[in-house]
């Protein structure tokens, strides 16, 4: 049990603020859905990917009687966005368009997204609830420590400190003995980051004798990236602080789809403002309610690009089951990796994160890894590149062996295959200011998959 759980719970659940739309019945709350699901429909018929595929499918929005009419419309892709680049999915006149933001573009032609100024007036609040719901208050000061770019990341997080009324630190990424100046101080009370970046914090602070139990900090609000439980328990033993996970995407709206409360069982969904379907990525068709599923989202108030059943390719859990804080909207379990990053090797679905997950049940291992996969022959070959903690390295042979033999069998027992593992010397593996880098596949790079 993490030592700083119950006191920092408690204040959070003691100061808890949840806003009307958070406890709506659900009656309501899904009459407030039915509405804005069919006003939605009629305002995209301008957009000419939905009116091609309404007139082919013959749906118009008076068909729309119930929230099971949602499978009657069309799914849309990243590879949509793509084709209608740079953007074909606006649904408002330019001139109404006041921001606009982007992913990042790594890999063939950027997407990109736009916002009105009411768009982004509920981002924000959406934001400042999940924010709230995890111990923010005016008082405090948060440092933003997400690059400040085309990413959502940044700019959506830092709109909801300021609306709930706490001073921010725009530290952007990167410089990290910086980071931990600014924080030292300014006496920072909340970080916002990615979860490897979190890592990468704690890791600087250490090897700097920097003793963080005189930090001010108290909270981190993470995401950007899927992260593990074993790698929350890291990040807050090492940082002395209460770790909270929020959930979006830009094609979406940014951060502010979901995130957890102080009970963190789930990150609850912002289900007035989107409809959330948790599908079979092969069949398209609902799983039940706690298996692994494919997260498709419909936005259900966004007004300068509105997309309907977006495809995230995010695999999660969803449940309608109450939650102790009062909300009640269904929530989904953290994201357990991505339809399209997952690795298929000598037939076996296996997930980064189930790597991670393994890696960190061993005493011994920092959260950096690497995974490499290959066939240099008939049969696929994975490496585990994985870095030794300064204080576990040894030049003793038997020790590292034991270490090895230790991770390899945890690897096989989460993933059921075995994995050559390679320890590695402290600092050796790349360290990353925003989303990490976790898997190299030759595979794909000699066009074997």
């Amino acid at each position: 049990m993490n030592p700083f759980d119950d006191s920092h719970a408690q204040a959070v659940i003691d100061n808890a603020i949840l806003s009307d739309q958070e406890t709506l019945p659900r009656t309501d709350l899904e009459a407030l859905q039915l509405h804005r699901l069919r006003e939605v429909v009629a305002r995209i018929q301008n957009v000419p990917f939905y009116r091609d595929a309404f007139r082919q499918s013959g749906v118009t929005p008076d068909q729309i009687k119930s929230l099971d009419d949602i499978r009657r419309l069309p799914f849309t892709t990243k590879a949509n966005l793509r084709e209608h680049y740079p953007l074909g999915f606006l649904a408002v006149p330019r001139d109404q368009v006041v921001r606009y933001h982007g992913s990042t573009g790594t890999t063939g032609r950027p997407t990109f997204v736009a916002y009105t100024r009411n768009d982004l007036n509920v981002w924000t609040e959406l934001c400042s609830r999940f924010l709230v719901a995890g111990g923010l208050r005016p008082e405090h000061t948060a440092q933003v420590s997400f690059g400040y770019g085309m990413f959502t990341g940044a700019f959506g997080l830092h709109q909801g400190l300021e609306n709930v009324g706490a001073a921010v630190v725009p530290a952007s990424a990167g410089n990290t003995p910086r980071q931990l100046l600014l924080m030292q101080d300014l006496q920072v009370q909340v970080l916002i980051c990615t979860p490897s970046y979190a890592c990468n914090l704690a890791e600087v602070a250490n090897a700097g004798d920097i003793d963080m139990d005189r930090f001010p900090l108290r909270f981190a609000h993470l995401g950007g990236e899927p992260w593990t439980e074993d790698m929350r328990r890291h990040i807050e033993r090492d940082l002395r602080i209460f770790a909270f996970n929020n959930y979006g995407l830009s094609e979406i709206i940014g951060p502010g789809v979901s995130g957890e409360c102080a009970y963190r069982v789930g990150m609850h969904f912002q289900e007035d403002h989107f409809l959330i379907e948790c599908l079979d990525s092969n069949s398209l068709e609902p799983v039940p309610e706690g298996e692994p599923g494919e997260l498709v989202i419909t936005c259900l108030s966004k007004e300068a690009m509105p997309l309907l059943r977006y495809r995230t390719r995010d695999i999660a859990t969803v449940t309608s089951a109450p939650c102790p804080c009062g909300r009640t909207t269904h929530r989904m379990s953290r994201v357990i990796g991505r339809s399209d990053d997952m690795l298929i090797i000598k037939g076996v679905n296996v997930f980064p994160s189930q790597v991670e997950e393994a890696l960190l049940r061993v005493e011994g291992t920092a959260p950096h890894y690497l995974i490499e996969v290959d066939r240099p022959h008939i049969m696929d070959e994975v490496i585990v590149h994985v870095e030794i903690r300064p204080e576990d390295f040894s030049s003793e042979m038997r020790q590292m062996q034991r270490l090895r033999d230790r991770i390899d069998r945890e690897i096989q027992s989460v993933t059921g295959i075995r994995m050559e593992v390679k320890l590695v010397e402290p600092q050796t593996l790349e360290r990353f200011g925003g989303k990490a880098k976790r898997v190299i596949d030759r595979r794909r790079e000699k066009g074997l998959i």
